[in-house]
């Protein structure tokens, strides 16, 4: 295939696709090496801004998404008939913002953190497809562990982990030891002290959701 060749390709894949595709996956199916398929959905994403298209490609850490633009939100809510997500809980928010800051955790370490049972947040959480189980311990009983998915990343419009703001110090000792208390604890998460709290805007994923919709018209 040419480059406009290829360009056609990435694009109907990702149209196609309704959900974030691996850029590895791509790349193998293309037969090109991932920094080309970067390249590939980056001219996309330029062709679409200059014909002020109402899609635009999203990187989603190791993967690519095609989705709606922000502004166009309301009118496909309208068109679609889709109900606004309710808001977050303050509790849901900071259970996000343990696992978020020190995945892959158990739900034995996020209670730990926490000091509270958390069955029923972590279960919300992975219905709404925040986070989700990303395997097993290998510890007595196997439990659990989980991290956040490429819907975490759109909601919260950053492209990777490493956008994330950067937590503040306060409270640096009793981080610290809850984080050790925590027999499951991952070894990241026991070396620096971290305090576990995103910003509490009630309305964060609801609007962030409004900016995408991917999941329905990609």
């Amino acid at each position: 295939m040419n480059a406009k060749e290829l360009n056609a390709a990435v694009e109907a894949m990702l149209f196609a696709s309704g959900e974030p595709l691996e850029i590895i996956r791509i790349a193998e199916v293309l037969e090109c090496d991932a920094e080309q398929v970067e390249s590939i959905a980056q001219n996309l994403s330029n062709q679409l801004e200059e014909r002020g298209s109402g899609l635009c490609v999203k990187k989603l850490g190791d993967k690519l998404q095609l989705c709606s633009k922000q502004e166009f939100a309301p009118l496909i809510r309208e068109i679609l008939d889709l109900k606004r997500n309710t808001p977050l809980s303050s509790a849901a928010f900071e259970v996000l913002a343990v696992i978020a800051y020190n995945q892959p955790v158990t739900k034995s370490f996020v209670e730990q953190v926490r000091g509270v049972d958390c069955s029923g947040v972590i279960a919300t959480l992975c219905q709404r497809g925040l986070i989700e189980e990303k395997g097993r311990l290998e510890l007595p009983g196997r439990p659990l562990i989980y991290g956040t998915t490429a819907h975490f990343l759109r909601s919260f419009c950053v492209s990777d982990l490493s956008e994330l703001p950067p937590l503040p110090e306060k409270k640096e000792d009793e981080l610290k030891q809850a984080l050790e208390a925590a027999p499951e604890a991952p070894e990241k998460a026991k070396k620096g002290p971290e305090m576990l709290v995103l910003p509490q805007d009630e309305n964060l994923i609801s609007e962030a959701d409004d900016e995408l919709f991917n999941e329905d018209f990609t």
